[in-house]
Order: structure tokens, then sequence, then C-alpha cells
């Protein structure tokens, strides 16, 4: 046990011996005590020669011994409460400290006749009234080391604690940084396709509309065809621009969905000379916006394609409206074909807008048996 600056109890030792030699001439067996102590406390508080607790024990037996000699080495006893204090762990402490406290005792009671029963008692009671309060401190002084132990530890987990909150902070930030750039990419991604979709939607079509009607045109009947596509190029320029500007067709800007489906639908037929039949189930009322457009859009591309591949001389449109969805079924009565085969942006783009709306589209087709398409989407969609 080493321990730093340590030089009172020498200073100590040599004041009581110097008080011995005022007094009288001291016995060999001090003089021997007196050097075996300072040595004892060179050798067993400075190295580690000897372990703490050992040099803590010898210092109370040699102030013990020079006790029993001469009661003034009673006041040598604060050293041995030092060291026990400090080197002895518990639960042996308060055994050394009411050893050393014995020892004050013995040198506080010195005068007494111990021979007598009257005498022990008294020294006991010395004994005691040394040992009770050092015990009780030995106890006092535990509780407050533990309770430091535990404000060290709670300090250290909450310095833990802040550095974990840091790195994750830190790690959030990152994480919040490449999520805004996720988000951001995701954002141009989703307007390419809502612009690609509302394209083919309305310009795409428009113009393979107006092909059609100039391919049809002749010598006897150009001017309705040429009137038609010139009415069709008017309405698909509109509709790309309310497209672009993210607003809501045409059809639906002052009626209902039936209504703007039933409108469309007239159009398509008087374009392409095929009988359209539109029929509604269903108590009509109103649904999200985003839902009619939705829908709208897809009868709208189910109608292209009748007019581009079916080759069909009847379509029928439902409009139903059930209790938690509406549905839109297209069927013709076209040359069919096989599902299996089937591809194109129109189709994609119909699944895009129905299922980015939590709803479903189902295509049935069967060569020489028509084809049909529907559109389901909850009442309350949102996007």
């Amino acid at each position: 046990m080493s321990i730093p600056g340590a030089r009172w109890p020498y200073v100590l030792l040599a004041l009581l011996a110097a008080a011995t030699f005022l007094d009288r001439r001291p016995e060999p067996a001090e003089l021997v005590l007196c050097v075996c102590t300072a040595a004892w406390l060179a050798v067993g508080t400075t190295t580690k020669a000897v372990r703490p607790w050992v040099s803590a024990v010898g210092l109370t037996v040699l102030t013990g011994a020079l006790v029993v000699l001469n009661p003034l080495f009673g006041f040598l006893t604060p050293v041995p409460y030092y060291y026990t204090f400090l080197a002895i762990p518990f639960p042996w402490q308060p055994v050394g400290v009411a050893a050393v406290a014995a020892v004050a005792g013995t040198a506080q009671s010195y005068a007494i006749d111990k021979s007598t029963v009257g005498g022990v008692a008294i020294w006991v009671a010395v004994m005691a009234g040394n040992a009770v309060p050092m015990v009780a401190y030995a106890f006092v002084a535990r509780r407050a080391e533990q309770q430091e132990a535990e404000r060290e530890q709670a300090l250290a987990q909450a310095r833990e604690a802040n550095r974990r909150l840091a790195e994750s902070l830190a790690e959030n930030e990152v994480l919040q940084e490449q999520l805004v750039v996720r988000a951001r990419e995701a954002g141009v991604r989703d307007e390419r396709q809502r612009m690609a979709r509302e394209i083919h939607d309305t310009l795409a079509q428009g113009l393979t509309g107006i092909i059609s009607q100039l391919r049809a045109a002749d010598e006897t009947t150009w001017p309705r065809h040429v009137a038609a596509a010139t009415e069709l190029a008017r309405e698909s320029l509109d509709e790309t621009r309310r497209s672009v500007k993210a607003l809501r067709p045409e059809p639906l800007r002052t009626k209902r969905l039936i209504e703007a489906v039933r409108q469309v639908a007239e159009r398509w037929s008087a374009l392409h000379d095929v009988q359209v039949r539109v029929v509604t189930t269903g108590e009509a009322r109103l649904i999200a916006p985003e839902a009619e457009v939705a829908l709208l859009r897809a009868a709208q591309e189910a109608l292209a394609n009748v007019a581009r591949h079916a080759r069909a001389s009847r379509v029928g449109v439902t409009v139903s409206y059930l209790e938690n969805e509406v549905a839109l079924d297209v069927r013709d009565d076209g040359c069919g074909f096989e599902t299996s085969t089937a591809d194109g942006f129109g189709l994609e783009a119909m699944r895009q807008r129905i299922e980015g709306l939590a709803g479903t589209v189902q295509v049935e087709s069967e060569i020489g048996a028509g084809t049909g398409v529907s559109a389901r989407v909850p009442v309350e969609a949102r996007a």
C-alpha cells in the first residue's frame, strides 16, 4: 500500500517518543517498539511487500504493545484508525476498527484497577465508548462510498447514453439526408410517370383518333372526318394543357362520374361508328376526386384499345356503385386476344392509376369472344 504524503504518522510517533524521554527514561522495550513501528510504517505503507490489510493489522498490534508499556502512546491510535479505514475492506473493516478502539480504551483506562469487577466493567465501558461511534462511522462511511459509487456508475451510464444518443443523432442525420434524396428522386419519378400517363391518356389517344379519322376520309366523307379530326385535336390540346397543370379532366370539371363516362362514350361512338351502351347500377353518389379521375381514364383507355385492336360492333360500359367500392366494366364483342401476351403502356398506366388508389384491374379476353376490362376502387380512395 503506497500512501503519498503520509508523513504525519512518523511525526506523531517521534513526538510521543520525545514526550516519553522528557517524562522519564524509556525502557528498552519501548525504544525497540518505536523503532519497529517506524520500520513497519516504512515497509508496510510505502511498498508492495506487505498486503494493505496486514499493514493495518500490524500497526494496531504494535500500537497496542506500546500502550501496554506506556499509556501515552494511546495518542498514536489515530494512525491504525487511519490505515484500518483505508486498507481493510468490508466486512472486516468494523472488526479492525473495534480492535483499534480497544487499544484506545485500554490507554484511556490505564490507571483503573482491573483486578476488580468494577474496574473491568469500567475498562469495557471505555472501550465500548470508543468502539461504538467508530464502528458506526465505519458503516456510515461505507454507505457514503456505496452512494458515491452508485453516482459514478449513474454518471458513467449517462455519459454512455449521451454518447450513444450522439451517435444515433449522427446516424439519423445521415439517414434523413438519404431519405430526403430518395424522396426527391421518388417525387421526380412519380411526376414523370404521372406525365407519361396523362400524355398517353390525352395526347397519344387524341393523335391516334386523328390518324384514324384521316385514314377513314375519302372523297365523299372527308369533310366529316376532317371536322372530327379537328375537334379531336382541339380536345386533345385542351386535355394536355390540363394534364400538365394537374387539373381534373374536362368531362369531370362540371359533371359527375357517370355523366362524364357517358359523354366520353358518346363521343367515342360518334367517332368510330360503334354502338356503345352505358349502364349504371346501384345508387350514384359522390366519391373521391382521385377515384373519379382514375375510373374515367380507365374508361378512355379501354375504349381506345377497342378502337385500335378489337374490331368490335358493340361495346358495353357499366358503372356500378357498390357498398364500399365503385366498379367500371368495359366489354366488347371484338376479336379478343390472349391475356398472357397482353402488354403495353396503356394497360400498365391504367393499373398504376387504379392500384395507386388501393384498387384492382382485371382483364378477361378470349380470341373470337371479345374482351372485358374491370377496374374497381374504394369509395373513399386516396392516392
